[in-house]
């Protein structure tokens, strides 16, 4: 029994210097763990400068691409100008001219080529930018600074154990999740890869390292803060939502899920829509008569009946105002303009139909028109190069027109509630061409403004 108790005493004494030499050992480890935290934090701020260099030359190659843009637009311009101001101070020239049969001479191929080049400039001068000045790219750090916010450590080895001098901890890395025994990652989005055209938006995405997913799930917003919606499942790693609505937000996100559950959602990327509509007519809807030129822009019809044509773009939501003008007006037709569901019938003249909703012209007066039923005539007519104005303002649920830049007539239509389509019917005496990506008339602004 002596013998027993003196190995015990000599087996606590023993215990009692290990514990002596771990305590000792506390100020060494501390200090190599200290090290190792600043160089795993080091390591995070090189990756958060690294990747603001990438946004940082992104959004110079942004610049680069507007600037660009704009000169090629100044530069068009200004040659279509420069055409105009030298045959405006040649016909002042001629008009200066004091001997009547030389002035005769010339005026006759002089108007044709004032008509010409008012007709040139109708079609080919740009009157609104081609891109806008602004920005339209927000940066989503929320997903990051969670991250950040969550960064901690967790347990390695029990500090009990004798294969250990102390308690080891680590920060949780990507290379140490199996994804064997795990839901997937969460998906990457990839900012560079994503874009907004129009009302068309586009979303890339990559999965996450060392994750093994059978597909994703994509979802949006409605574009006003609303409730997310599933707009895309598979396995592909982009996906592309058209007609969406016109100058929104849109909040997406992706998560990926295989035969063990789905993953968290990826972090939320920002994308805003087109702050005014561009579009052409639809060549896919429209009646077989009608001709399409000029990128879609500019129709005309071989049938004596009046055709229906749309655009190709669907509008539910904000203020939206476009032009269509009169390239050619024979015969003193009755051009009628406005919008329609997509149903609408196209082998007649629009508003026809409880599907469409018009202002039909002729060259001395007009009248509004929904489901055959006619209102509000209006004595003033158009003829050869008059531009009429349609404004859809689906915030007040309206819809006005606008001839040679002014108000026509009283608001034709209200509880307009839904998805339009821009529309025109014309027949062989017509030709009419579309010009979008206009802004709202200023009195329009200020009243809504107000």
């Amino acid at each position: 029994m002596l013998q027993s108790l003196s190995e015990k005493a000599r087996s606590g004494t023993e215990f009692i210097q290990r514990l002596k030499c771990m305590a000792d050992k506390v100020q060494e480890n501390c200090l190599e763990f200290e090290a190792s935290v600043v160089a795993q934090c080091d390591s995070l701020i090189e990756a958060i400068k690294l990747r603001r260099q990438q946004l940082l030359d992104n959004v110079r190659q942004e610049r680069q691409l507007k600037q660009r843009i704009f000169k090629e637009q100044v530069s068009h311009c200004t040659q279509r100008l420069s055409r105009a101001t030298g045959l405006l101070q040649f016909s002042i020239e001629v008009l200066k001219e004091s001997d009547p049969t030389a002035f005769l001479q010339v005026s006759s191929s002089l108007i044709q080529r004032v008509a010409s080049t008012e007709k040139m400039l109708n079609k080919e001068l740009e009157l609104a930018p081609r891109v806008s000045p602004d920005f339209e790219l927000c940066l989503d750090n929320h997903a990051v600074l969670k991250a950040i916010q969550t960064l901690n450590f967790y347990q390695m080895k029990d500090g009990t154990s004798g294969k250990s001098d102390c308690i080891q901890v680590k920060c949780q890395s990507q290379d140490q999740i199996d994804p064997d025994l795990n839901t997937p990652g969460p998906p990457q989005i990839i900012p560079e890869d994503c874009s907004s055209e129009n009302n068309t938006v586009t979303i890339a995405w990559q999965p996450y390292p060392g994750s093994s997913q059978d597909g994703y799930i994509l979802e949006l917003d409605d574009g006003n803060q609303g409730p997310y919606r599933e707009v895309y499942c598979g396995n592909e790693n982009i996906c592309t939502v058209e007609g969406l609505h016109f100058d929104s937000v849109y909040s997406s996100r992706v998560k990926a899920f295989n035969h063990s559950g789905d993953s968290e959602y990826s972090q939320c990327l920002c994308l805003q829509t087109a702050a005014v509509a561009w579009f052409a007519f639809d060549p896919n809807s429209a009646h077989p008569d009608i001709i399409f030129s000029n990128d879609n822009t500019t129709v005309n019809c071989n049938s004596t009946e009046y055709r229906v044509v749309l655009g190709n773009v669907g509008l539910s939501r904000g203020i939206h105002y476009w032009e269509v003008s009169i390239d050619r007006y024979d015969n003193q037709p009755d051009p009628a303009v406005g919008v329609a569901r997509c149903d609408v019938a196209k082998d007649g003249m629009l508003g026809k139909d409880e599907s469409g909703w018009s202002m039909y012209i002729d060259y001395k007066r007009s009248w509004f028109m929904h489901d055959s039923h006619h209102s509000d005539r209006q004595d003033e007519g158009v003829g050869p190069q008059s531009v009429i104005g349609i404004l859809l303002d689906l915030n007040q649920h309206t819809l006005s027109f606008y001839v040679n830049g002014m108000p026509h007539g009283p608001i034709a239509f209200t509880d307009m509630d839904g998805v339009f389509y821009p529309a025109v019917s014309l027949n062989r005496n017509l030709q009419l061409t579309l010009h979008t990506g206009l802004e709202v008339p200023i009195e329009i602004s200020d009243t809504d403004d107000e």
